[in-house]
């Protein structure tokens, strides 16, 4: 028993010094290994130069292309009235009739006056021609020729006169019928039959306005209007152009409604707005089936810029400092992490317009940027940019 005990006992020891050095060389490979840096798992955006086209959304009205108060210019009694209410019209339609009675009556008593004229002309014609006969054979006296002459001139004068008369009662007589000045869609009437309308009133019967086209009336921003005038000669290929036309105007209802046709810039006002600090500006919106009316209020996407090569990234992605200054976390060949100071002046939608300070084919970190810093390791990967 003294024996077998002392072998147990070594045995024993043996066996402790051995998990005791397995231990030690086990916490030594830990320790190893958690000195070595883990790369960081991040979500990153592959950017590449594009052509981008800069808008400004600007609020404006419709107006009529055209607008005519219709008014009556001879007075009367409204016999008629020849139009539909909110219907269209074409110019040269008769809309109202006046009662003609009196202007008929006028023109016929001109028309006498003219025949009585004409007819007093051919008499002192006939004696003037026989008085220069006879004042050559000395058989009347200068002065009863020169009285002949006086009269035939007189006679004339009468008949221009009377010729005028005429041409006067029947302008007024046309004017009985109130026509349409302009083409397009005609208001309500003020007037019913049997009104009394005079030629210098100031209310007017219907209104006519043109709808199709129709103008749109923004308000631009001064300091822009100079690029808007540039992008419009660079579209037009003309720049010596004195009143280049911009088109690619969208617009959208108040309600958001878009509207499939597309606006054409016309004109931009020469006086800037001391109030405001804007300039207005006016489009051209076709509008074949006269959908839209005059006075809606609608918002305009104007093209004011042009950048060919410029980069969209992710507005999380950027982040500014103290002084303003834009930076973005880009990762380098080595997959670690750069920041990088670039020209971020202007948002699009969801992104910032980076126009420098980046090239082709660079790695932009989008998201874990709360879990690295510059030289960090990190594991990228690349997501489609939305």
């Amino acid at each position: 028993m003294t024996k077998v005990l002392p072998r147990y006992r070594n045995s024993m020891i043996a066996i402790g010094l051995a998990l005791a050095l397995t231990g030690c060389q086990k916490e030594t490979s830990e320790n190893v290994t958690s000195q070595q840096p883990q790369a960081v798992a991040v979500d990153t955006v592959v950017l590449h130069p594009q052509a981008v086209e800069i808008t400004d959304k600007l609020p404006g009205r419709t107006s009529a292309y055209r607008k005519a108060e219709v008014r009556p210019q001879v007075e009367g009694i409204i016999i008629k009235r020849l139009f539909v209410e909110g219907s269209s019209v074409n110019k040269g339609d008769v809309l109202y009739q006046i009662d003609p009675a009196t202007y008929e009556a006028s023109l016929e008593s001109a028309k006498a006056d003219l025949a009585s004229a004409q007819a007093t002309l051919e008499k002192s014609k006939l004696q003037a021609d026989r008085y220069a006969d006879l004042v050559k054979n000395r058989a009347i006296s200068e002065q009863d020729y020169e009285d002949a002459m006086a009269t035939y001139r007189a006679a004339q004068a009468s008949v221009l006169a009377s010729q005028a008369s005429v041409k006067t009662a029947q302008i007024n007589l046309d004017y009985t019928k109130i026509k349409a000045p302009i083409s397009g869609r005609i208001g309500k009437s003020t007037v019913t039959e049997g009104a009394l309308v005079t030629a210098s009133q100031t209310t007017a019967l219907a209104t006519i306005q043109q709808l199709d086209p129709l103008y749109v009336d923004l308000s631009q921003p001064s300091d822009t209007v100079l690029k808007l005038r540039q992008r419009a000669k660079a579209q037009s290929g003309e720049s010596n152009q004195d009143s280049p036309k911009l088109s690619g105007i969208k617009l959208t209802l108040d309600d958001g409604t878009e509207i499939k046709q597309e606006a054409t810039l016309q004109f931009a006002d020469v006086t800037v707005d001391e109030t405001t600090g804007t300039v207005n500006i006016r489009a051209l919106l076709p509008n074949p089936d006269d959908t839209l009316l005059p006075g809606l209020y609608v918002r305009a996407t104007v093209p004011v810029d042009y950048k060919p090569n410029a980069f969209l990234v992710p507005q999380l992605a950027v982040t500014r400092d103290t002084q303003g200054r834009a930076h973005v976390n880009v990762v380098n060949s080595e997959n670690k992490v750069e920041d990088r100071i670039v020209d971020a002046d202007q948002v699009i939608g969801q992104n910032w317009l980076v126009t420098g300070g980046l090239k082709d084919g660079e790695q932009v970190i989008i998201s874990g940027l709360q879990k690295i810093q510059t030289g960090s390791l990190v594991a990228p990967k690349a997501v489609d940019k939305k």
